[in-house]
């Protein structure tokens, strides 16, 4: 998994045979010059070109078998001992509405699969915008498969670069709901890098620092983005700088950039716990994962604005940082048992759809055994 929030790749080894059980994980960190080719090919107000493309789709397929490759030395298992690998892909532009929606994700599952020797399950989006959906959020399923509670209405936060929540009501009783509530960490670490050159605010220690603004904060959260109802989804090409300078006005403000950092952890939390509070009000626990879990400022303003315990995924017995790539495992394994994976209460499609194209690897679909 790589996400939008662009701190590397994410890989684990699955035991999806019952309850999912992670082998081994590792972080594979990618190199400074790579980050910033996937920034400006992501990047809206950028053209770029077919060479550009193709080239740094082709180097994340290599940098995604790497990464499987030193996940299993790692691990001291076997290539032909591995079923099949689910590839997220980099997300490098999600536009799911308007006259030809789409979703583009790259990092091409055929070098991966040609590298790894194993079959790989890539470009899980698509198939669901073909059948009406958002292509997003897609982990809903997988949360609802490993943390429903039979006796607790609990709401799933994943804090990545865009935020997004699952509302999982005790027993199953209701349709699972899942969308993006808007920015998670992508306007905080783009505004650092900006100001700091930092591509992080570690523990929220600099939005701390600052003072919340509230006008600004108002101004934000009038974008429509946020009111308008479910089933939604957005990307960092739509919540981007250009987008906050617009929105916020700050080429007619003076303003501490400590500040803005403030009030865009503000805007997270604001909006995230609204969101909850519209659509989950009996909310009996909120379980956080994602790299934002780790922002210690951000959890505390999230925890001060709901009435229920908030705690990371690490309470049900799994790391927050691993949930991504989990779930993607387990869609990968969704595919390759001809199940959909889709939630059509999350998504809109018209139908629950396999997601995803299978690449074979050598060893086949199945491994060696």
């Amino acid at each position: 998994m790589s996400g939008t929030s662009l701190d590397g790749i994410d890989a684990g080894i699955l035991d999806l045979s019952t309850h999912p059980r992670t082998i081994h994980f590792i972080y594979h960190p990618v190199d400074e010059e790579t980050l910033t080719r996937i920034k400006d090919l992501s990047a809206p107000e950028n053209c770029i070109t077919l060479s550009d493309y193709g080239s740094l789709d082709a180097h994340l397929g290599l940098l995604f078998s790497e990464a499987a490759m030193v996940l299993l030395d790692a691990a001291g298992i076997s290539a032909g001992d591995i079923r099949g690998i689910g590839s997220h892909g980099q997300t490098i532009h999600h536009a799911p509405t308007g006259p030809s929606p789409f979703s583009l994700q790259i990092g091409d599952p055929n070098i991966i699969a040609e590298n790894t020797g194993i079959t790989t399950v890539a470009d899980f989006r698509r198939r669901d915008i073909a059948a009406g959906g958002q292509g997003a959020p897609l982990v809903p399923a997988f949360h609802q498969a490993v943390f429903s509670h039979a006796r607790e209405n609990r709401v799933i936060l994943n804090l990545g670069g865009i935020a997004n929540i699952t509302i999982l009501a005790k027993d199953n009783a209701d349709p699972v709901i899942g969308f993006d509530t808007g920015p998670g960490n992508t306007l905080l670490d783009q505004w650092i890098y900006r100001q700091c050159n930092k591509s992080y605010d570690s523990q929220g220690a600099w939005a701390k620092s600052g003072k919340v603004l509230p006008e600004i904060v108002t101004r934000l959260k009038q974008d429509p983005y946020f009111s308008s109802p479910p089933p939604k989804s957005t990307g960092r090409e739509y919540f981007s700088l250009a987008w906050l300078e617009r929105q916020a006005g700050l080429q007619n403000r003076l303003c501490r950039p400590e500040d803005i950092q403030a009030s865009l952890c503000s805007l997270t939390a604001e909006t995230v716990c609204e969101a909850i509070t519209r659509h989950a009000p009996d909310t009996d626990r909120v379980l956080v994962c994602g790299g934002g879990s780790h922002n210690t400022y951000l959890l505390q303003l999230i925890g001060e604005r709901l009435s229920c315990p908030v705690a990371t995924t690490e309470a049900c017995g799994i790391h927050p940082d691993q949930v991504e790539a989990m779930a993607f495992a387990w869609l990968a394994k969704q595919t390759l048992n001809g199940a959909a994976g889709n939630v059509i209460a999350v998504t809109g499609a018209r139908a629950p759809v396999i997601l995803g194209g299978i690449y074979p690897g050598k060893y086949g679909l199945y491994g060696k055994r």
